[in-house]
């Protein structure tokens, strides 16, 4: 049995403590050197085979019109007051100089030369979206070939380029472009560091003990070490997207604290009973242990269940964060033990003697055993919610139905760099050009087209598609003679993450584009970086239900599997969906109507990401699990040992209330370190975590979970006697398995 392993495995990593951990430090040192010697940099490639911009962008390749690889623009203004390119010899001298420069660029294919279009004619330089109408702005865009054959490196160069000219030249240069949404790093390493601090704090409040506080950090950071070395070798081998290392950090940070904190939790339980430390790691690994291997596993599943979706960079991103959680959920029962096993008694004295010092300070008597007064007070509310099961249900129930109604104006899309802070040469970019060119530049549109032997197509291209009232201009089509396949480049009238920049993208696709190349052997498909975000949100967006009814009946199995139990997992799976529903009404409240965003740092409202609701929903309801499991592993052991529902449901939800209001508490702080980045994706990510999480462990656990059973009474251990029988045995969390205790019979219709 898995108990009995997990009994076998914590007593013998408590009992050689500094074997396992010198064997983490050595995995850990190797996959360190690993990840320097054989590891690669994360790159986001939104694409997904079988959307229309895929095509657009096999026939843009197959064309070789320049407009299939990655490009960044430089965006440049004169410094002095009333100078522009049109007039002044010494600006349009430094800008020949800054594009010559951008050209010799490692990788650069070529570079647009606005210097150059205004000697030849000024209408030239402006037709060309190379300079702006009044002369104030000029765009040097930079063509490089296809991400495959990039790196961070190219960013880099770039990046020092414009940091060295902007001290030599008579000009603001801002920068962006595809080239830093493949590449740029979005941060997170101060918000792991913010977390670790929160963490720590509401360990030692918990515990009152700085031994008890280190050591789930300790094993946190062993397992983060690993976790994020891993990935970084996968990087290596296949292409990793920028938000994997910060949602692993962010996920890894929060279940391996949270695992920890559940099987330290136990720990302590046995040493007050008199357990010497080895036999008493070695029970709560086999206790609290199994809610952890069985919830992490209940996480890899959700995420690697993405793979649904088919969006190869969401399966890879999956994958990634995985392993960080195996990571977590392996350190929890091997290193978590070792590490309790060196600490030895000294976590029951730690303890014992700070509570002392309180309470002679104080002037009070002296304290009582670890949790005996706050397990008093949630004793007394679970009592009181379950005197009152009916209004606590309704209102409940109505609070986060209500906070999920936002969700009905849920838009997806991707923020574009209009969203980022002022800080960033991105978002100063952005704003330039927006300004100089109107806000449609900023995410251009490339159709591709094979005219099939109809020389007439590409005018009627043109003229249908100028004449869209959502397209502000067209650039000249360029026909690729061998092959016949002709490109034109589209500005819409409206910014990238615009609605109305939907709406057109659907348009062209939907009328203008059929009514232009009529019913011949012609097609013509719309691509570019703006087109290719949209078709992915689509897609994710038609598979998510898919994806949420195979989560749900997933999940519903394996907790009936675990509890013996028909009603049981249905509310679980219900309660669970009300709590990420919730989250999911704050995110749309926040980021799409600006509700409290300059809270957290949003500068400006944005769609949700097209990926994240997806991602959201596999991690909480992963996440979310690890409450569950862990309360209602101890309400089975109570109803087991009592054989009284009532009974069972008061013990075993105030027996777990601080430890799940501790844990909650710890992911909501690591989750909120996160919220408060520059990156708007990472927002979404720290802030409907850290919502659902709350509510989770508030309202769903401490309220409708008891109000529910309660109203269940007997109902909710019942199980029909064929399906008792066609089940496996092994509950989780029993005490039963390890002290050889036997069960009472449960409640089963013959």
């Amino acid at each position: 049995m898995l108990s009995k392993a997990l009994l076998r495995l914590g007593a013998g990593a408590a009992r050689h403590p500094w074997r396992v951990i010198a064997a983490w430090l050595i995995a850990a040192t190797l996959a360190v050197l690993a990840a320097v010697a054989f590891g690669g940099r994360t790159a986001d490639s939104m694409t997904a085979p079988g959307l229309d911009s895929g095509r657009a962008a096999e026939l843009i390749e197959r064309a070789g019109s320049g407009q299939e690889g990655m490009t960044a623009q430089v965006v440049v203004t004169p410094l002095d007051d009333g100078a522009t390119f049109l007039d002044d010899d010494g600006a349009r001298t430094a800008l020949t100089r800054l594009r010559a420069e951008v050209k010799r660029l490692p990788h650069v294919l070529g570079a647009s030369d606005p210097a150059g279009a205004l000697d030849a004619g000024g209408d030239t330089a402006v037709r060309g979206g190379l300079v702006s109408a009044d002369g104030c702005i000029a765009v040097i865009r930079v063509q490089y070939p296809d991400q495959s054959r990039l790196s961070a490196e190219d960013l880099d160069a770039l990046v020092d380029l414009g940091d060295r000219l902007r001290a030599e030249l008579p000009l603001r240069i801002e920068m962006g472009g595809s080239l830093f949404y493949a590449f740029s790093d979005p941060g997170g390493g101060a918000s792991e560091l913010i977390g670790l601090l929160a963490a720590a704090a509401i360990l030692f409040l918990a515990f009152g003990s700085l031994v008890a506080a280190a050591l789930p950090i300790g094993m946190a950071v062993f397992g983060l070490t690993v976790g994020v070395a891993t990935m970084t070798v996968l990087a290596g081998v296949t292409e990793v997207p920028t938000f994997a290392p910060v949602l692993g950090s962010m996920v890894g940070l929060g279940v391996g604290i949270d695992y920890a904190l559940f099987v330290l939790a136990r720990h302590r339980e046995y040493l007050a009973r008199g357990f010497d430390p080895h036999e008493a790691a070695g029970r709560a690994v086999a206790t609290a242990g199994r809610p952890v291997v069985f919830a992490g596993g209940t996480v890899v599943v959700s995420i690697l269940g993405m793979a649904v979706a088919n969006v190869p960079f969401m399966t890879v991103g999956g994958l990634a964060v995985s392993i960080v959680v195996l990571t977590m959920v392996l350190a929890s029962v091997t290193l978590l033990p070792a590490f309790l096993g060196a600490a030895g008694p000294r976590l029951a004295r730690a303890g014992r003697a700070l509570r002392a010092g309180w309470s002679g300070r104080l002037g009070r008597r002296r304290a009582p055993a670890a949790g005996a007064a706050p397990a008093a007070g949630w004793r007394r509310w679970i009592g009181h919610v379950s005197r009152h099961p009916v209004p606590y249900a309704v209102g409940a129930a109505g609070l986060l139905l209500t906070a999920t109604l936002p969700v009905l104006s849920l838009r997806v899309g991707l923020p574009d760099d209009g969203s980022l802070p002022h800080s960033r040469t991105e978002r100063r970019a952005y704003d330039l050009v927006a300004e100089g060119f109107g806000p449609g530049t900023n995410g251009p549109l490339v159709i591709a087209a094979d005219p099939a032997g109809d020389p007439g197509v590409v005018d009627r291209l043109v003229a249908t598609v100028t004449a869209d009232p959502g397209i502000a201009s067209v650039a000249p089509a360029r026909i690729d003679r061998p092959t016949g396949v002709a490109t034109l480049v589209v500005f819409p009238t409206t910014s990238p993450q615009d609605k109305a920049t939907a709406d057109t993208l659907s348009r062209l696709r939907t009328e203008v584009l059929p009514a232009a190349i009529g019913h011949g052997q012609a097609r013509a498909h719309v691509g570019g970086a703006a087109a290719s975000l949209s078709d992915v949100g689509q897609r994710t967006s038609e598979r998510l239900p898919v994806f949420v009814a195979a989560v749900l009946a997933m999940s519903f199995l394996l907790l009936m599997l675990v509890f013996r139990s028909i009603l049981v997992p249905l509310k679980a799976v219900l309660l669970n969906l009300l709590s990420i529903g919730a989250a999911y009404g704050v995110m749309v409240a926040v980021f799409q109507w600006g509700w409290g965003g300059a809270l957290i740092g949003l500068e400006a409202t944005v769609p949700i990401v097209s990926f994240i609701p997806m991602f959201l929903f596999a991690t909480l309801f992963g996440l979310s699990m690890d409450y569950e499991v862990f309360l209602l592993a101890r309400v089975r052991e109570e109803y087991v040992r009592t054989g009284d529902n009532g009974t069972a449901i008061v013990e075993g939800v105030a027996g777990t209330a601080r430890i799940i209001t501790s844990a909650a508490l710890i992911m909501v702080a690591v989750f909120l370190s996160f919220a408060v980045t520059e990156d708007p994706s990472t927002k979404m990510f720290g802030l409907g975590l850290a919502t659902a999480i709350l509510i989770d462990a508030t309202v769903v656990r401490m309220v409708l979970v008891p109000a529910t059973m309660t109203l269940l009474g007997r109902a909710n251990w019942w199980l029909p006697g064929w399906l008792d029988r066609l089940l496996p045995r092994g509950p989780v969390g029993a005490d039963a398995e390890t002290t050889g205790e036997a069960p009472r019979p449960r409640l089963v219709d013959r």
